[in-house]
């Protein structure tokens, strides 16, 4: 179960299970007020049993003077319950019949246990009930994340006869006409094209990553080596010191590659791209002078672009790799003005 999965699972067992707790809260609640009442009514008979025949030992019987007390009528106070009674040839004396409220209090505490038991037991039948829920919800959505891997997996295995075929006569041309830089140039986007399908296989297939040291600053230098011959009217700045990190490398290299590819892609002319490691936080800053974001928030979104170029999915890609990697990535921007991708590298970082 992946990612999406589990988050659907839990969201749709904890909506089923709190709305079903809820609701099974709310009937227990309104029948324990229903079998309290019922106590009442039924200790208020006993009541007036006892009144005829004084055989009674749970309640206590006394003689009062009558004053404006109401005959025939069940009193709930905080000493208990208590009822008052006619005495036969009597008109200035009346009976009093009252149950001390710690007896009455046992009988509802009891009432309460018995509810609560079978309020915990009705609660597991609810608990297993919405774990088949969820389970059963669950399979649409897997079969549609299935069909469309599947689909996607076909179309990049439909990419290799394409560009094996870019390959193989850039090839050619060079043999024909020596080195050439534009024929580097669709080299280096056949490459591009080539690493981002790699990628995408192992973002598909969400198997566990290799670690590996490797020296950051060789690796940046690397990808704005490759970057510089596409973006010739960019500047790229690097201050990163030589610092060791264990990660995965290919997954590490892809998220650097496309925040440096959009920075170049969307700059200016004749901007800048700033690589700048801070030793003190362990944060690897990617600073551009170009377009900005207007949702900073939302670029991570599957789909979601600003710009009529791309598709949407690179950066989605790279939060799904940096979480991966337990990498906290962090964007602000500015209209105009240029964006900032920092890369929390603590966790990777070994000296």
């Amino acid at each position: 179960m992946n990612k999406v999965e589990r988050e659907s699972f839990l969201k749709s067992f904890l909506l089923f299970f709190t709305s079903l707790s809820l609701l099974i809260a709310t009937l227990f609640y309104i029948n324990f007020t229903k079998e309290v009442q019922t106590l009442d009514e039924k200790l208020f008979s006993e009541m007036r049993v006892c009144s005829f025949d004084l055989k009674c030992e749970q309640f206590r019987i006394d003689f009062i003077e009558r004053t404006d007390e109401k005959l025939y009528s069940l009193y709930k106070d905080e000493n208990g319950l208590s009822s008052y009674y006619p005495i036969p040839g009597s008109t200035k004396n009346i009976m009093l019949l009252r149950l001390d409220n710690q007896k009455y209090n046992e009988e509802v505490n009891q009432l309460k246990y018995d509810d609560v038991w079978r309020f915990f037991a009705v609660l597991v039948v609810v608990f297993i009930l919405s774990l088949l829920f969820s389970i059963y919800a669950l399979y649409p959505l897997r079969n549609a994340l299935l069909l469309t891997q599947e689909f996607i997996k076909d179309i990049l295995h439909d990419f290799n006869t394409p560009l094996s075929t870019l390959r193989l006569n850039c090839s050619m041309l060079k043999r024909e006409i020596g080195e050439n830089e534009k024929v580097d140039r669709i080299e280096q986007s056949v490459q591009n094209v080539l690493s981002l399908q790699k990628h995408l296989r192992s973002y598909l297939h969400n198997h566990d990553m290799q670690n590996e040291e490797f020296e950051l600053h060789t690796l940046v230098k690397e990808q704005v080596y490759l970057l510089e011959k596409n973006y010739t009217d960019i500047s790229f700045i690097i201050d990163a010191k030589e610092v060791k990190l264990l990660t995965n490398k290919e997954a590490f290299t892809r998220i650097v590659n496309n925040i440096l590819t959009n920075a170049a892609k969307y700059n200016k002319k004749g901007g800048l791209v700033n690589i700048v490691y801070k030793n003190a936080d362990k944060t690897l800053n990617i600073i551009d002078s170009g377009k900005g974001i207007k949702n900073p928030k939302k670029i991570f979104d599957r789909f979601y672009k600003e710009q009529d170029r791309g598709i949407g999915i690179g950066l989605h890609i790279v939060k799904k790799l940096c979480d991966e990697l337990g990498i906290n990535i962090r964007v602000t921007s500015e209209i105009d003005k240029g964006s900032i991708f920092s890369l929390d590298l603590s966790k990777l970082t070994l000296r």
